[in-house]
């Protein structure tokens, strides 16, 4: 199959990179893959973090790719479409991760469908953590311009089928990052970062925003005794203001180790090594590449009952999911988890690491394909 995967790639630096650089790789094995960046991703007064780029020191995955489309420019749209076009694609595939992309990505899916070439997007989320009240016109124009999605969730299949009844879609869980390398000595890991070697270790990792409850965490964080430490690696998107006031209120403010920082990939698996349990605080969420992380380290995760967090891990058993999305709910799962076996969870982590790979994920994704590519000509 002839796909042209039209996406955000490296040298942009974030988890839809990561992503789009794995399952590049892993369709490239079987299919004639090209693939198509973005000349400009966001304007730089709608990017709330330091750069959008990855540092000339990072080691983070890339593929060739071929930068046209101007997020914000419409005449790109036009030579962006013509020039996918003029490869005859069998397939144009995208991501979809907010309605600011609508436009761009809907515009050039509109005149690649006209040309015959099936469209598919995989949506990791169509109605944003922080909404705003032309999201749902937005994300409903641009489903109409596919032949057919790939859920990352059961909360996005949900909104799909709310959008377009008729959408077909298949459900897929996020395949496990295998690009960062393998797990460090947690003992020589907690070094590193500077970390007490014998306290119960907690990581928040990635990009912080509101939505994702980092003021939770601290909060559920401050009763629970001084055998405790908490990590917070990545980036504020945003004052981190307020998050630093109430660490100054805990009761022993050293036992919170703060990162506020793009974390490179190289510096990944000492974080994650470091931790006995991963939080995952988040207020709303459909999904989250942060667990497939850590599941790739054979790190357990606590996470809210927010939108598809607790399918993926109360099924699998590979950590707790907290009663509620507040301070308590979280305190209370901390504590329990402690009360458990760890290595029962790691041991269902590593049965989803035989499930949720990249080659089952393309390999599905490439049916899907041509399943609908025989629907249209039927």
């Amino acid at each position: 199959m002839k796909i042209a995967y039209l996406s955000v790639f490296y040298p942009y630096r974030g988890g839809i990179a990561q992503f789009n650089a794995n399952l590049f790789r892993e369709l490239d094995k079987n299919h004639s893959v090209k693939a198509y960046n973005f000349t400009r991703q966001y304007p730089s007064l709608l990017f709330p973090g330091k750069t959008q780029y990855v540092p000339a020191e990072d080691r983070a995955a890339s593929v060739p790719s071929k930068a046209l489309l101007d997020s914000v420019n419409p005449f790109s749209y036009q030579k962006t479409a013509g020039i996918i076009a003029r490869e005859k694609p069998d397939l144009l595939l995208m991501r979809y991760w907010m309605p600011f992309f609508a436009p761009s990505l809907g515009w050039v899916a509109r005149q690649l469908k006209k040309k015959g070439c099936t469209v598919v997007s995989v949506i990791d989320n169509l109605i944003p953590h922080e909404r705003m009240f032309m999201d749902k016109p937005l994300s409903r124009w641009f489903l109409a311009q596919n032949h057919g999605c790939v859920a990352m969730s059961s909360a996005v299949r949900d909104d799909i089928l709310s959008l377009n009844p008729g959408m077909p879609f298949i459900l897929k869980s996020h395949p496990l990052y295998d690009h960062f390398g393998q797990p460090e000595d947690p003992a020589g890991a907690k070094a590193r970062l500077g970390l007490a070697p014998n306290r119960k270790t907690l990581l928040f990792f990635g990009f912080i925003r509101d939505y994702k409850g980092l003021d939770l965490l601290l909060d559920a964080f401050r009763d629970l005794g001084d055998t405790y430490q908490l990590v917070i690696a990545g980036e504020s998107y945003g004052s981190f203001d307020k998050y630093e006031q109430i660490i100054q209120t805990l009761p022993d403010r050293s036992a919170v180790k703060v990162f506020n920082r793009y974390i490179a990939d190289a510096e990944v698996p000492a974080f994650f090594s470091c931790a006995d349990v991963c939080i995952l605080p988040y207020r709303t969420a459909t999904q989250s590449g942060i667990s497939a992380m850590a599941y790739h380290f054979e790190v357990p995760v606590i996470v809210t009952p927010a939108g598809g967090l607790a399918e993926a891990v109360e099924g699998p058993g590979t950590g707790l999911v907290a009663s509620g999305t507040d301070a308590n709910s979280l305190n209370r799962a901390i504590r329990k988890f402690y009360t458990m076996d760890r290595d029962i969870f790691v041991a269902n982590i590593r049965k989803e690491k035989v499930a949720l790979t990249w080659e089952r994920f393309a390999n599905d994704l490439g049916d899907f394909a041509d399943h609908l590519k025989n629907l249209s000509h039927t």
